[in-house]
């Protein structure tokens, strides 16, 4: 099904418009639902096993906070600071109030000490009295502890004063003639601003959330015993999920809005790299069909999966979307088909989104230079296994980046891992059944139909032998002539032992198999003969109908000679009737021309190695002599011009092609002749 006009361009895009709208959809009802979970803490957990969806701080109960902001509370330690310029203001009305007096000067002194040692306000005493500390902030924002020795109340300030210095009389009459207890007051004082800040500081320590839960990590298992710090976590859990499901809910539009908008993105990203740079594929509405199907169907399986349990994120075999692409398709659209799906599915991978990323990246990596010729099983199983490494060295990376901690490796991560790998190891079995849906023909189908013992090549061989030898040399040839220009190996294999299997139904008329008598020879026009002789071409056809062969068998049997002419029958009409012009077309194969690069070195390989056997002198010269004239004839003709190979690859085909000739017809040693029965040696 080839796009050729705007009406199959409108389909796919119709197609990205219903993948965009159905991913979306899968991502808004993906969202985790908040759940009540009742229990009881010293029971154990009556539900299935728990897992966190997304990292979370634990949160303490509001038991718990109470309890503990009331121990801060209790056993802080005030901050106070020493109000000098209240004392200085004390001791200058005192001044003032002496001025004169007996003993003046010796009681400024006893106050003046006062102030200096500190006199505290009730709270203060009270705090001294409990055995609290006091605490000064002193430079670079530390907390000093302040000695509490000598300070005083105002009451124990007048009574040291009044009846301990009362053995000084000048103290006494000075103390006599003023009103002492006016001039006492408070110059220690709580700094009420320090004090806030730092027991708020001691309360936001002492409130701390107890642990960090990461996501995908098991909160809580059946059976197990709910401990308070269990509770705790389940309970905070709960919590954020309600918040976060109430935010979601809140801008449900825009929620679906980006989604759509990153999804839109994305896939109009690989539509235009199909369209610019994989013509080939974009061409095709079937392919175009499938690689939009499997992303979308791919991606919302992911979804569904992940809504049901988180932790299958790791599970799910990111790998088989290029290996099943690369199974039929190019390396560079399985690369990107596998970078676009990733990146849509990181959507759900909440913070681990650049480890989801690297990880699966890798993979696809490794899937895809693993995989690339895909044709035993073992390439799996090896695949699996280095991406089972890789998986398990990202994630120790990660793990150290985020944490700097090998004791936070969770070990059923590994486990999660090799899940992963064991189900990507049976992708084979999904193959053939994209091959029957999509009608694909992959790798494996390929090496399958190159066996000689299918029914087909086995007929060939019976009834054609000399065309069975000329297959398989067409298939070794053609071979490593796709392997030089990039082309697929095994298709041009395969295509060139069935190429000629129509030859079965009338195996004299080629002379390949002929022993003895030509039965042209009895065929008195030569159109009757080019009927024959271009019929093998139909009947191959017929033979692969039968068979269910794949179309890209089929295409190559109904190309390999294009719109040719059998020049033989032409120039012997030509010479029978020299003195008309011959039409070509009852000479002429129906083609088409090749189609694809797979074709044209079919074509080339069948015409050069049959025109090769036909030499006299196989020496290098006569050899590239002929495979230049016949490819060049081709090329002249217009047979090659519909098949996307360049001039470039032409010229590595002809010279591959008359290397390989060339060892093919090499000149063995002649043994000199003996009487003597001898025993047979190999040729060198």
């Amino acid at each position: 099904m080839k796009i050729s006009s705007k009406n199959n361009n409108l389909i796919i895009i119709l197609l990205l418009i219903l993948s965009v709208l159905l991913i979306a959809t899968a991502l808004f009802f993906s969202k985790e639902e908040a759940r009540t979970y009742s229990f009881e803490v010293g029971k154990p957990w009556p539900h299935s096993r728990l897992e966190a969806t997304f990292q979370y701080d634990i949160e303490l109960d509001e038991a718990t906070r109470k309890h503990i902001t009331d121990s801060v509370n209790k056993n802080f330690s005030k901050i106070y600071t020493l109000d000098r310029k209240k004392g200085e203001q004390q001791l200058a009305l005192l001044t003032r109030a002496i001025a004169g007096k007996t003993g003046g000067q010796m009681l400024l002194q006893a106050v003046g000490q006062l102030y200096n040692d500190g006199i505290v306000d009730n709270d203060a005493a009270n705090d001294i009295r409990s055995g609290k500390q006091l605490r000064f902030l002193v430079g670079n924002n530390e907390l000093q502890v302040v000695d509490a020795t000598n300070m005083k109340t105002v009451r124990q300030a007048y009574a040291w004063l009044t009846d301990t210095l009362k053995s000084n009389a000048l103290l006494q009459e000075a103390i006599k003639s003023v009103d002492i207890s006016n001039y006492l007051v408070p110059n220690m004082m709580v700094d009420e601003d320090e004090n806030e800040k730092w027991m708020g500081e001691d309360l936001r320590n002492a409130l701390r959330s107890p642990g960090t839960v990461q996501q995908g990590e098991v909160i809580i298992n059946h059976g197990e015993i709910v401990t308070p710090s269990k509770a705790s976590a389940i309970e905070t859990y709960q919590n954020e999920l309600t918040r976060r499901n109430k935010l979601r809910n809140t801008d449900e539009g825009l929620n679906l809005l980006g989604q759509m908008l990153i999804v839109t993105i994305l896939m109009l990203a690989f539509y235009f790299f199909m369209r610019l740079l994989r013509k080939n594929v974009f061409s095709s509405l079937r392919r175009m069909v499938f690689l939009i199907t499997l992303i979308t169907v791919f991606v919302i399986a992911v979804f569904l999966l992940v809504k049901f349990k988180y932790n299958l994120l790791y599970v799910i075999p990111f790998a088989l979307v290029p290996i099943i692409v690369s199974s039929f398709f190019d390396d560079h659209t399985s690369f990107f088909s596998h970078i676009v799906t990733i990146l849509i599915c990181s959507l759900i991978a909440s913070s681990h989104q650049a480890e989801f990323i690297i990880m699966q990246f890798l993979a696809g990596i490794i899937a895809i230079i693993s995989v690339k010729e895909l044709t035993k099983r073992t390439q799996l199983v090896r695949c699996a296994a280095f991406i089972f490494l890789s998986y398990c060295c990202i994630y120790l990376a990660m793990t150290l980046i985020n944490e700097g901690d090998f004791g936070k490796l969770e070990k059923y991560y590994f486990a999660y891992f090799l899940i992963n790998c064991a189900i990507l190891s049976f992708a084979l079995l999904v193959i053939p059944i994209v091959e029957k849906a999509f009608g694909f023909t992959s790798t494996m189908t390929l090496l399958e139909l190159a066996d000689i013992n299918n029914p087909l090549l086995r007929q060939l061989s019976t009834n054609c032998p000399g065309t069975f030898q000329h297959s398989l040399q067409v298939a070794n040839l053609g071979g490593e002539a796709a392997l030089m220009i990039g082309a697929n190996m095994q298709l041009v294999r395969a295509g060139a032992l069935y190429h000629d299997i129509g030859k079965t139904k009338n195996p004299a008329f080629f002379t390949e198999n002929q022993i003895g008598e030509n039965p042209h020879d009895h065929l008195v026009r030569p159109e009757d003969s080019a009927k024959i002789v271009i019929e093998h071409v139909n009947n191959g056809l017929k033979l692969a109908e039968d068979a269910d062969l794949p179309k890209v068998i089929k295409d190559l049997i109904a190309q390999h000679h294009g719109k040719g002419v059998t020049r033989y029958f032409y120039y012997k009409a030509c010479e029978a009737r020299p003195n008309e012009e011959v039409d070509k077309t009852p000479f002429t194969y129906p083609g088409p021309n090749p189609q694809t690069k797979e074709a044209a070195i079919l074509m080339m390989a069948d015409a050069c190695e049959a025109a090769t056997k036909s030499l006299s002198d196989h020496s290098e010269e006569s050899i590239a002599a002929m495979v230049g004239k016949v490819i060049d004839g081709q090329v002249a003709e217009g047979l090659l011009r519909e098949a996307p190979i360049s001039f470039r690859d032409v010229e590595t085909i002809k010279r591959l092609f008359v290397e390989r000739l060339r060892t093919a017809y090499h000149a063995r040693v002649s043994y000199p002749g003996d009487t003597k029965p001898a025993t047979p040696e190999v040729a060198e």
